[in-house]
């Protein structure tokens, strides 16, 4: 697969996902009005398709209609934000470097109150060419961060910190299906040739590789096969914050954050002598560092 130039020197790049036609063609027309320079490189009829398309096209932005059968726009942006992506400013230049989210929805108090924390964006159907217009300036804002090789940082104009992002998500994923709900309370892990029972609130950290994710607690290291990216929807995101694709961390034991010699930002873990690295995504979370 041909590997897109970098946003900076490309016109911005959409991917359009709403399960109804004529949505998609209504947004299609406001967003050549207000931003005649974006390209459209794909359109979803659902949120399968919308996190497939993202995986392959790479767009810089993706507009997602929140109610959509089968998956919906929320569980499509969880899905979207464990995607690969370039790890580092040295990669940056020629991988990925994530995408923006907009949720497309009908009138909904919860969810409009949720969009106007500035967490993330939102545009109500039938788009308006006006609020749209303002969407697409924020937006602008955002990728011109990314091109700068700046991440999100969660300031008063609207910037998404990761950790916020996430916490967003599974509120509104739990609010459209409460059975989405965060439940795990225990860990069932191997640990030589026993398996035990962790309680998740013991927990240090979880860091995966290819095939197995290791469960860190004060006096136990253990093995589960369950990758980060289930363990994100099944554990609670204001106490588990996501620092790298392959690492999640118990906020209630992060000691402190320092940089090494390469300007990587390093987490310092209470009750183990491990420093987990933060990655260039996730540098938002520990904004001023």
């Amino acid at each position: 697969m041909n590997t897109p130039a970098p946003a900076s020197k490309r016109p911005a790049r959409a991917l359009i996902a709403d399960d109804e036609r004529l949505m998609r063609e209504q947004l299609r027309a406001r967003l050549a009005e207000v931003w005649p320079e974006l390209e459209i490189v794909a359109e979803a009829k659902n949120g399968i398709e919308a996190v497939e398309l993202t995986e392959s096209q790479r767009p810089d932005l993706v507009f997602l209609d929140i109610r959509m059968p089968g998956m919906t726009g929320v569980e499509a942006a969880r899905a979207i934000a464990q995607l690969p992506v370039a790890e580092d400013a040295e990669d940056a230049e020629d991988g990925w470097n994530g995408c923006e989210i907009v949720f497309i929805t009908a009138y909904d108090q919860y969810a409009i109150e949720a969009f106007e924390q500035g967490v993330v964006d939102y545009v109500l159907k039938p788009a308006e060419r006006e609020r749209l217009a303002v969407t697409v300036e924020r937006i602008k804002k955002r990728l011109a961060q990314r091109d700068a090789g700046g991440a999100p940082s969660g300031d008063d104009d609207g910037d998404a910190a990761p950790a916020a992002l996430q916490q967003l998500l599974q509120k509104l994923a739990a609010r459209m299906d409460p059975s989405r709900a965060p439940q795990l309370r225990w860990i069932q892990a191997t640990v030589g040739q026993t398996i035990q029972m962790i309680p998740v609130d013991e927990v240090l950290f979880f860091i995966s590789d290819e095939k197995y994710t290791r469960v860190q607690t004060a006096t136990i290291e253990a093995l589960i096969r369950k990758p980060i990216k289930e363990l994100v929807d099944e554990l609670d995101a204001e106490v588990f914050w996501q620092i790298h694709r392959s690492t999640l961390v118990n906020t209630k034991f992060i000691a402190g954050v320092s940089r090494d010699l390469r300007g990587r930002q390093l987490v310092a873990v209470k009750g183990h002598p491990e420093k987990l690295e933060v990655s260039r995504s996730f540098t938002g979370l520990f904004k001023g560092m």
